[in-house]
């Protein structure tokens, strides 16, 4: 609701909404290039003409930092709606969905557009109450960009305006009392998943990663060659040969074989791929050349 809304924020939207044309919801996102933009106005995001990632950012969640610093604490727990309590299926999915596309971006090292939304009921209980619709929904001229990605601690850190800025510790926590995000459970030794199936989430997560881009990803783990997946383009040409390793809490070291460390040394385009909190709805992976791969965070020598 509008009067949830920072005054300086809620000036930004009033001016956009009286100096544009009058449009529907619908017509917003439309209009940036989201194709289908009637059956998918209910989304959280959307991947738009031009591979452009849109997120919507509600306007109440929004807080102002150092040097007038707009800045959004995103839950990257699916499973935990607005406000508290457990999500429907519909609104899990939407959710895993807004966290890819927000992911995506980030993995492109690109900025996303936003449309800054109010709605008009309180904002915690956007996602209980049926009565629930937007109030107001204006594309912000400023482009976004994702400054800060935890997934131990389950939050990302969305940021308008130029790079290089993160909120203080003092306004984080604000933000997180102030948006409900749930802090990260602890995890225990118990129930502890196996290596097996870590490493299976973790090639599951870099098939899936690539097939959105259009690409081909075989996995060839059976093979023995020195990696585990294949990527390839529509044209059938390697484009690059991963060997996978994922990580998981209390499981964060890795080994590399020695086909491997032998793949590796014959250079492109073999990568070492490393996929961080592969279980979970934040997993995220960084790619390493040969000659990176002895500086990967939690690579074992086959002494230790």
């Amino acid at each position: 609701m509008d009067k949830e809304v920072d005054p300086a924020v809620l000036a930004v939207i009033n001016e956009k909404r009286l100096l544009g044309e009058k449009r529907t919801p619908v017509d917003i996102i439309a209009r940036m290039g989201v194709f289908d933009a009637r059956q998918k106005a209910s989304d959280y995001a959307w991947l738009a003409t031009g591979d452009i990632v849109i997120a919507t950012i509600w306007a109440e969640f929004v807080r102002i930092g150092a040097g007038g610093r707009w800045f959004y604490l995103e839950s990257l727990d699916p499973q935990q709606r607005i406000g508290g309590g457990e999500r429907t299926a519909l609104q899990i999915q939407r959710a895993k969905d807004r966290l890819g596309l927000l992911r995506r971006s980030l993995d492109a090292a690109r900025g996303f557009r936003a449309v800054l939304q109010t709605n008009r009921v309180p904002i915690l209980d956007l996602e209980t109450d049926r009565a629930a619709k937007v109030s107001m929904r204006v594309a912000d001229d400023e482009e976004w960009h994702v400054a800060a990605w935890d997934p131990d601690q389950k939050i990302a850190v969305l940021v308008r305006g130029p790079r290089g800025w993160l909120p203080t510790e003092e306004d984080m926590q604000a933000a997180r009392e102030r948006g409900g995000v749930p802090a990260a459970a602890p995890q225990g030794p118990s129930g502890q998943a196996s290596r097996e199936e870590v490493q299976a989430a973790a090639m599951d997560y870099l098939t899936r990663h690539f097939a959105g881009y259009g690409y081909k990803a075989e996995n060839v783990a059976g093979q023995n060659l020195g990696y585990d997946i294949e990527v390839s383009d529509k044209k059938g040409a390697t484009l690059l040969k991963l060997a996978v390793k994922g990580t998981a809490a209390g499981m964060a070291g890795f080994q590399l074989t020695a086909e491997e460390r032998a793949c590796a040394k014959r250079g492109d385009p073999w990568r070492l791929a490393v996929v961080a909190d592969a279980l979970g709805p934040a997993a995220q992976h960084k790619l390493y050349k040969p000659s990176e791969v002895d500086n990967a965070p939690g690579l074992e020598s086959l002494l230790d």
